[in-house]
């Protein structure tokens, strides 16, 4: 049996058909197998079938803040200093947002943030989802072609976010340049030669923000995640950063991911196309089959909160979960015909965003934004 890497689940290969590669994963791998390396911080546990993806996410022995463990006895040397994506995924597992925070932390955050994100605001961002939409995909039909991703994917979140953030406009093009950036270097090692300055100019401009925002506050929602409070509790500094970078990172990377694989499989299945052209009725199972057949994220993450045995293996104390989404989006044993894009699907229990997406903040806005662009794109080549 080969030794499978992270670099083999993250490889560009993988990434071009990650279904037949986890296909042959489920077939060759144990249930529970373990990788020696993980963007230079150590091994990893790889987690592949849907049942067991689910019952670690409902475990509550299983923990998402990194903060309340030291690393495994043999791990001490784990954390490559020289790594700059390993400083990276570092300062982003050690900030606190509700992604990687566990109750009782996890409800307080999220009763905070979510005092920022009024029905009101969610209301109001559908009709300018759609003049986004509308101006990017005009800008293109007159040229008669369309880059998915540079065209349409790419710009349309960061505007969004942009705007919802109140980020100067004169300062959008950096915001671009620094998250792209920072997202591109979280998915892939190679490019993380000069993340750690980034990283240090993006927190710099987010902390001078802030103190904008707090002197001089708008009509944005970095002024409501500054002003929130609930009685004498409030956000701090690092709570505030970590929420920005959650709300780029939920809003801006799984958008992108879902329009450039969701376009990509309905032109690689034309007769699905076809059938949303005809009846656009399925467009709520379209996305939900979209987010399964194509989803945007690859992997949630959990650490073990104390020494187990599942399956036969030996789990310490502190050691890093993975659960790979996008095999348990194909397990035969939870769906028919797994590898089928299928729309009309109607048991579709995906994982797309590991059970977290939809507790987040921004739900309903994600869902206006993905239900909008795949309306565009199909009413656009059609």
């Amino acid at each position: 049996m080969k030794k499978i890497t992270f670099n083999d689940l993250n490889s560009q290969e993988t990434m071009r058909n990650p279904i037949k590669f986890y296909k042959n994963l489920i077939k060759q791998q144990e249930r529970f197998f373990h990788i020696d390396d993980f963007y230079g911080m150590g091994g990893a546990w790889v987690v592949l079938q849907y049942d067991d993806v689910v019952s670690i996410l409902k475990d509550p022995r299983f923990l998402k803040d990194l903060r309340k463990f030291t690393p495994p006895h043999d791990k001490q040397k784990s954390i490559d200093e020289n790594t700059p994506v390993s400083k990276l995924f570092e300062w982003i597992m050690n900030m606190p947002n509700m992604l990687t925070v566990d109750p009782p932390d996890h409800t307080r955050l999220r009763r905070l943030v979510s005092k920022s994100f009024t029905p009101r605001m969610i209301e109001e961002l559908r009709p300018r989802i759609q003049q986004i939409s509308d101006e990017l995909i005009a800008a293109v039909q007159k040229q008669g072609k369309m880059e998915i991703i540079a065209d349409f994917a790419y710009p349309l979140p960061i505007i969004v976010i942009s705007e919802m953030l109140g980020i100067p406009t004169t300062d959008r093009n950096q915001f671009r340049k620094w998250t792209q950036e920072l997202m591109t270097a979280s998915v892939d090692p190679s490019q993380g030669t000069a993340v750690t300055a980034t990283l240090e100019e993006f927190i710099h401009y987010i902390e001078v923000l802030l103190n904008e925002k707090r002197l001089n506050p708008g009509d944005d929602l970095i002024s409501a995640l500054v002003q929130s409070k609930e009685q004498e509790d409030k956000l701090s500094k690092n709570e505030l950063l970590s929420t920005i970078w959650l709300l780029i990172i939920a809003g801006h990377e799984t958008t992108v991911n879902l329009i450039g694989n969701g376009v990509l499989a309905l032109i690689q299945h034309p007769e699905q196309m076809n059938l949303l052209r005809q009846d656009p009725s399925l467009l709520p199972s379209a996305i939900d089959e979209l987010l399964r057949f194509a989803g945007p994220v690859m992997f949630s993450s959990r650490f073990a909160g104390e020494d187990m045995t599942i399956h036969g293996k030996k789990i310490r104390k502190g050691e890093l979960i993975l659960l790979s989404l996008t095999a348990a989006n194909i397990d035969p044993k939870e769906f028919t015909y797994p590898e089928a894009l299928n729309i009309s699907r109607e048991e579709n229990n995906h994982l797309a965003f590991g059970n977290w997406y939809t507790s987040l903040f921004g739900s309903s806005a994600g869902a206006s934004r993905r239900t909008n662009c795949i309306r565009h794109f199909v009413t656009a080549v059609s």
